[in-house]
């Protein structure tokens, strides 16, 4: 479900604050790892090292798809993962090349996640939010959620 998304927010914890920011995923297979570029100086990588927790979101909003993922974060150096997931996007944000001794990647291996995915149109959804107001006994009917792992 977040093939086509390919930008997510990492969550991780500043100290006990936790704090999000952007991230876009570097493969277009998914074996239960997500890989990410990083600079090794990124706050993101000081966090991660004190806690490897974290979650990531995703969202497509005009195809009604949201997916939550949590698992564990750690900073791999390894040039040949580099080498293989390098790209032209990639390399506009590291503008010193996959060699800069600040690059690396980080992966995320994901223990559990829930996706939820709208059914019906936005129109369709407004009706589901009215009808179960006016009802008050029912909550409206978007379509699939499941959760795995955990």
């Amino acid at each position: 479900m977040i093939k086509d998304i390919k930008i997510g927010m990492l969550v991780t914890l500043d100290q006990d604050v936790p704090r999000a920011r952007p991230m876009h995923l570097v493969q277009d297979e998914y074996d239960g790892t997500l890989w990410f570029f990083t600079r090794r100086s990124a706050e993101k990588v000081l966090e991660t090292q004190s806690d490897h927790d974290v979650c990531l979101s995703f969202s497509d909003q005009d195809d009604g798809v949201y997916v939550s993922l949590s698992g564990k974060a750690n900073v791999i150096d390894d040039q040949a993962l580099i080498d293989k997931y390098w790209s032209p996007f990639v390399a506009a944000w590291f503008q010193n090349g996959k060699e800069d001794p600040d690059i690396a990647l980080l992966e995320v291996k994901v223990e559990m996640g829930e996706h939820w995915k709208a059914k019906e149109s936005k129109t369709f959804q407004l009706y589901e939010i009215a009808k179960a107001n006016l009802k008050k006994e029912a909550t409206p009917d978007f379509g699939e959620n499941e959760k795995f792992g955990g």
